[in-house]
C-alpha cells in the first residue's frame, strides 16, 4: 500500500529521542516533512540525517517541519542526534506499524536479495494534514537537495 497526493496523512503518535510522545495532529497549521530511514548511524541514514540537518533553516523559513522516523529506540535516536548534532525530532517506531501506514515498510531488494524492511521514503504534509508528495525507494545521497529543489526552496 502506498499513499497518494490529496489522501489524509494516517495519524499517530510515537515517542521522540526524549520518550516524549509526538503525535502528527499536534504539528497541524504547520507542513511537515515526515521521512523513514532504516537505521540510526549507519552511514546512508548519517548522510540523510545531516543533510536534512544542513537545510533546516531554509526548510523553516519556508514553515516546514523536519521529523526523522526509524525502528530505534529513543535512546540510540538520543545518541544518533548527540553525535551528528541533529536538531529535529527523531521518532521511535519498534514495531513498524506507522512505516506500514505510510507504506514504507515492505518488499523490497537488498544487495539483489529481496527482504521485507524499510523503504527509505519522505512524504510532504501541508498544514490540514493531507499528502502533497509521497517519495518512495529514495536515495539517501542528494534527497534533501533534490526535494527543495522540488519544494521551491533555495
Amino acid at each position: 500500500m502506498t499513499l497518494a497526493p490529496g489522501t489524509a496523512a494516517p495519524d499517530f503518535t510515537l515517542e521522540d529521542q526524549d520518550d516524549t510522545p509526538v503525535s502528527l495532529h499536534e504539528l497541524r497549521g504547520h507542513p511537515v516533512i515526515l521521512y523513514f530511514y532504516p537505521a540510526a548511524m549507519t552511514p546512508g541514514c548519517t548522510t540523510e540525517a545531516c543533510d536534512f540537518r544542513d537545510s533546516l533553516g531554509p526548510l523553516q523559513g519556508a514553515g516546514y517541519t523536519v521529523v526523522g522516523v526509524s525502528r530505534d529506540t529513543p535512546e540510540k535516536l538520543r545518541d544518533f542526534r548527540a553525535r551528528d548534532g541533529l536538531t529535529f525530532p527523531l521518532l521511535s517506531d519498534p514495531d513498524h506499524a506507522v512505516h506500514e501506514a505510510y507504506g514504507a515498510w515492505g518488499e523490497k531488494m537488498n544487495y539483489g536479495k529481496k527482504v521485507e524492511g524499510v523503504i527509505r521514503s519522505t512524504f510532504v504534509i501541508d498544514e490540514r494534514g493531507e499528502i502533497q508528495q509521497a517519495l518512495y525507494n529514495v536515495k539517501a545521497t542528494g534527497h534533501v537537495a533534490r526535494l527543495r529543489k522540488t519544494l521551491g526552496i533555495d
